[in-house]
């Protein structure tokens, strides 16, 4: 690694922790950062102390933001690893998270939950991203399994497969609200939720999928060299020794895990996917090595300082994370291709 991206890395962790400390102290109710500090520096004293000690900015910050921020880096960093791990396998860098049918499938498991529950909470863990967790991976499989004929599995026809099964997904999506009269009761918690956002978080989310999801980021940097030769061309990848079907399998089943994960902890969030690994790729380089790390810290960032924004400008109103995202997002993309293309390689 070189100086330079020595000193990128260094600024994106310290700009990740400048963002989690600032989206902890401010929101709704701000609070100052000195008091914020004085509650991080011990939250176990604060957790393990009774209800009636605990003071209202504890409570906000240990109970309320906290879980919220965290699950806003995860979710960012899901996103953005994501993102270079299909963009890498397919050597293709209109690749995001969603491509595979993650999306819709997900969507299609949280109307599911919504039409035929109506619950929003079970044990602490939503039934609602339960079941988006489980159809976002679901699809994944039927779409990789359509994909592959004869043990291959062209990226070609992995992509159209993908776009064939989204399209159906969300054409069932739309008809169950239109029959379902129980889930247009529900329409405004689907509607969260296909838009994103984290006002539901709880820590049991967070103790539940972080440890995937940081497997899933550790398992992503030892598939760096793999995705190098990736991205060379499969056929030159199997000429350096890769085990191209198996390896190919792995590393989709990593990005999905993560995604799927991502959205049961936010619901649908676009450009994260797209928007931070170009972006790294930018200021980096295209070695995957420290393209992954990259790209996690700023889809973590961004998705942090997203999340504020959605908090505050409309305070207490708030909007959805995934329109922030969007206004955000794509703008700072379409600067960044336009402004820094000779930088720009892949």
């Amino acid at each position: 690694m070189s100086k330079r991206q020595k000193f990128t890395v260094i600024t994106l962790i310290a700009s990740l922790m400048l963002s989690l400390l600032i989206a902890t102290a401010y929101g709704s109710v701000p609070l100052p950062l000195k008091t914020t500090l004085l509650i991080l520096s011990k939250p176990l004293a604060y957790i393990s102390s009774s209800t009636s000690e605990r003071t209202i900015e504890s409570v906000i910050l240990i109970d309320i933001r906290l879980p919220r921020v965290i699950s806003a880096a995860l979710v960012g960093a899901s996103l953005a690893a994501s993102g270079v791990l299909f963009q890498g396998l397919l050597r293709n860098p209109m690749a995001d998270p969603y491509f595979l049918g993650t999306s819709a499938g997900a969507a299609l498991g949280a109307t599911l939950a919504l039409s035929l529950t109506g619950a929003t909470a079970l044990f602490g863990w939503g039934v609602v991203p339960t079941f988006a967790f489980a159809g976002a991976l679901l699809t994944v499989t039927v779409v990789y399994l359509l994909a592959t004929i004869d043990g291959s599995t062209p990226v070609i026809r992995l992509i159209l497969t993908g776009f064939v099964v989204s399209a159906v997904l969300m054409a069932t999506v739309t008809l169950l609200i239109v029959l379902n009269s129980h889930l247009q009761l529900n329409i405004r918690h689907l509607v969260a939720f296909l838009f994103g956002g984290f006002g539901t978080n709880n820590w049991q989310q967070i103790m539940t999928l972080a440890p995937v999801i940081l497997a899933c980021l550790g398992y992503s940097f030892v598939t760096a060299n793999i995705l190098n030769a990736f991205s060379l061309g499969e056929e030159v990848a199997y000429n350096l020794g890769v085990n191209v079907r198996q390896h190919k399998a792995i590393i989709i089943i990593i990005a999905s895990i993560l995604t799927s994960s991502a959205v049961s902890l936010s619901g649908l969030i676009g450009f994260i996917g797209l928007m931070a690994p170009h972006a790294a790729r930018i200021a980096i380089g295209p070695d995957h090595k420290q393209l992954i790390l990259a790209a996690s810290l700023t889809g973590a960032t961004f998705m942090v300082l997203a999340d504020l924004i959605a908090r505050i400008v409309l305070a207490p109103t708030e909007i959805p994370v995934g329109v922030i995202t969007a206004i955000l997002g794509a703008p700072l993309l379409l600067y960044l291709l336009r402004n820094r293309a000779n930088a720009y390689e892949f």
